[in-house]
């Protein structure tokens, strides 16, 4: 890396270049930046004129088009912009792709020629179907990408396309690959983050698609240089022919490069990594159409990426989650020994991750178990690592240079404190792990060059494979080896919190939270509610409420949150004050449900709950449904007896946005409404369809005041108490 003043000047000059304001374009086509709704022209590219056979200055674009275009691009501009691109346009010179998007305040028009663009053709477009089948038929990150990269070369013509993934210090790896036989490859390289610098990274980050057709291009400037209106170079981030950096420029001239293309992968809304093609015999510009379809694979691609990924850790994931739930068993068991619990069981602190050592220390007593750092040293180093505010990490020596000496047991180090301080914690270490890294060049060779404006970075001139060997450095940690670890450290937290008679106190206290010890009165309709805890637990996670609304309406809930105890008590109580709050200023159920899921993602991540609404008119008997994945209702008329299976949305916290639906019935006499949840008909020998029908068949032959009805449901049904039951009886009176 560039050292002293000079690198340091090229350092900061490379993070402040504009490269999202240029104040140029490529050549391969022209911008025109116009006001709306005149379409006057405000700035443009030199090569304008050109393009339109004519000045371009103080003219509009309905004078530089004919009036069946100009109609269409009126009409187009009155929606999506998305929707419009590209408006194929005539000029004199030839058919035009112009593509739109607004910046500063003005509509920015891009003219490209669709003459000279290289086609795919029509046969391949019609194979697309096939090709994106074939992507989401992968089972794994080897395989997906490896089929992006062929399928996007076999579209795009380019002599070389890779896979190009990122790593957490944004060094880049080619994990997959498609090139011309005669090429050397450059599958498993890897290039250091100062390639692809962070602005460059945030904009790959928003804009999709990046296109060079001739690296060698004279830079094609604006005018006026500033916008008149904000005085700033006009903003070209958004656009496709923007000018790039001239570093960059050298840079793929230093790889042989003449044309690239690049296309983000963006995981989650992450950048994950790049789909990047190169071309070395010469200029290649894809079609604009063909380029659409590349960015539609890899957005494609992007949507997939969670899939093999987390498949990879599948099996990872589960072996700790079981170790976790033995763990969590042996704290319960002996809630007042914990240190034993940890350290001297069948599985210890040590089993939950994959990991040489482990230090637990509780009530200020530290053990070690496997291969740790001497016992003097565990505390200062856990400590300065939760100071540095870097709990986790695979290289303790960049975060505490003072510990390099104990890399040999302690190069990676996760720790979580327990009960709220930095004096009690549980630590897992790691080992150094030598590795072999083969750099697509040397990644230290940058040098600085002297320009008019000052020093800039100049990209290395070597691509030829270099290798060195890593010290100092452990396996990382996975996300969900940290989740479980974070996980536990809660779990003793809460155990090292609570005593047998608070236990007691907490639970009565979290019963009259959840349960109602009195039915509200509600003019006009009959209610009835059953609550059987589970034999294993004093409260669970099943909850019910009667919510009156304003004109005299009034919402039935019954909820189920995952778990038992106390744990699962405490979220319920969250859940159902919060639906309250939704239900009483949302529109409807569904709309109430929407709130509660963005309670959970914001405030209680990684909780799963069920919850159905039921929103009924006393006056006309209408009711209103809506639910995230409990059980359906249960609807007894005169006419029979169904399960009401619409309005049915995924449960709360599965995902982020569920946009939950409604589904409506109509109470005549003797109609009754059942809510019930899980507990009544899961039964493990039957299965949950024969459950159903029995309810069913109970429900039909039962008597219509819910309060019998409740009753004689639970004589025919008898559930066994592995689980909470709990049951509503709604009715018109």
């Amino acid at each position: 890396m560039p050292g002293g003043p000079a690198g340091e000047d090229a350092l900061l000059r490379c993070a402040d270049e504009p490269i999202a304001v240029p104040g140029a374009v490529q050549p391969h086509g022209a911008l025109v930046a116009v006001t709306e709704p005149d379409l006057a022209v405000v700035v443009a590219s030199a090569n304008a004129p050109a393009l339109f056979g004519r000045p371009v200055a103080g003219t509009s674009l309905d004078q530089l088009l004919d009036d069946e275009d100009t109609a269409r691009l009126l009409a187009g501009l009155a929606g999506d912009l998305a929707e419009v691109n590209p408006l194929r346009v005539r000029l004199a010179g030839g058919e035009v792709d112009l593509v739109l998007h607004r910046a500063d305040g003005l509509l920015v028009t891009e003219w490209e020629p669709v003459g000279g663009a290289e086609q795919a053709g029509a046969a391949w477009h019609r194979r697309l179907p096939s090709t994106l089948q074939r992507l989401s038929a992968t089972a794994t990150l080897e395989e997906l990408t490896e089929v992006l990269a062929r399928d996007v070369r076999a579209l795009t013509g380019f002599d070389r396309v890779m896979v190009y993934r990122f790593d957490a210090e944004w060094n880049g790896e080619v994990i997959a690959e498609d090139r011309r036989e005669d090429l050397e490859p450059f599958l498993g390289l890897r290039y250091p983050a100062g390639d692809i610098p962070a602005q460059a990274r945030a904009l790959y980050a928003t804009n999709w698609m990046r296109l060079i057709p001739d690296a060698g291009y004279r830079p094609v400037p604006l005018e006026p240089p500033v916008t008149p209106s904000t005085g700033r170079p006009l903003d070209l981030s958004g656009a496709m022919l923007r000018s790039v950096s001239p570093v960059h420029l050298e840079y793929l001239a230093n790889m042989g490069v003449v044309s690239s293309m690049s296309v983000s992968l963006i995981d989650r809304g992450k950048l994950w990594g790049l789909i990047a093609c190169h071309h070395y015999a010469g200029p290649h510009r894809p079609s604009y159409a063909d380029r659409v379809a590349t960015e539609f694979l890899g957005r494609t691609a992007s949507l997939l990426l969670p899939t093999p990924v987390a498949a990879g850790e599948q099996n990872g994931m589960l072996e700790v989650a079981q170790r976790r739930a033995e763990l969590a068993a042996a704290i319960g068991r002996t809630p007042r020994s914990l240190t034993e619990a940890l350290t001297e069981g069948e599985v210890t602190a040590l089993d939950l991750l994959p990991a040489a050592g482990v230090a637990v220390r509780i009530n200020g007593q530290l053990r070690l178990l496997g291969e740790t750092p001497p016992a003097d040293r565990v505390v200062p180093l856990v400590q300065g690592l939760l100071a540095a505010g870097s709990p986790v990490t695979d290289a303790v020596s960049r975060v505490l240079p003072e510990a390099a000496d104990l890399s040999g047991t302690a190069s990676g180090v996760l720790a979580v404190e327990v009960a709220g301080g930095r004096e009690d914690f549980l630590a897992w270490f790691r080992p150094e792990t030598l590795r072999e890294i083969t750099w697509g060049g040397n990644p230290y060779t940058s040098t600085t060059a002297q320009t008019d404006a000052g020093p800039r970075l100049s990209p290395r001139r070597s691509f030829d494979a270099w290798s060195e060997t890593v010290r100092e450095t452990a396996r990382p940690w996975r996300e969900h080896e940290v989740d479980a670890a974070r996980g536990l450290a809660a779990l003793l937290t809460g155990t090292a919190a609570n005593r047998a008679e608070e236990d007691n106190r907490l639970a009565t206290a979290l019963q009259r939270t959840l349960l109602l010890e009195q039915l509200p009165k509600v003019p006009g309709v009959a209610l009835a509610a059953r609550y059987l805890p589970s034999e294993e637990d004093v409260v669970g996670g099943d909850w019910y409420d009667i919510v009156p609304l304003p004109g005299g309406r009034v919402s039935i809930v019954l909820g189920d949150v995952a778990g038992h105890g106390l744990a699962a008590a405490a979220i319920t109580a969250q859940l159902r004050h919060a639906l309250r709050a939704h239900l009483l200023r949302a529109p409807g159920p569904a709309a109430a449900l929407d709130g509660l899921n963005e309670v959970i993602g914001a405030l209680l991540p990684g909780e799963l709950a069920t919850a159905i609404v039921a929103e009924l008119d006393p006056a006309t008997g209408d009711v209103v449904v809506a639910s995230a994945g409990h059980p359906p209702v249960l609807v007894a008329t005169a006419a029979g007896t169904t399960y009401l299976h619409e309005g049915r949305g995924p449960a709360l916290g599965l995902l982020d946005v569920a946009d939950y639906a409604e589904t409506r019935v109509h109470l005549d006499g003797d109609d009754r409404l059942l809510l019930f949840s899980d507990g009544l008909v899961e039964r493990s020998a039957d299965g949950l369809a024969a459950g159903l029908e029995d309810l069913r068949a109970a429900v039909a032959a039962g008597p219509a005041d819910p309060q019998e009805l409740l009753d004689a449901v639970l004589g025919a049904l008898n559930p066994p108490r592995t689980d909470d039951v709990t049951l509503l009886g709604v009715a018109r009176t």
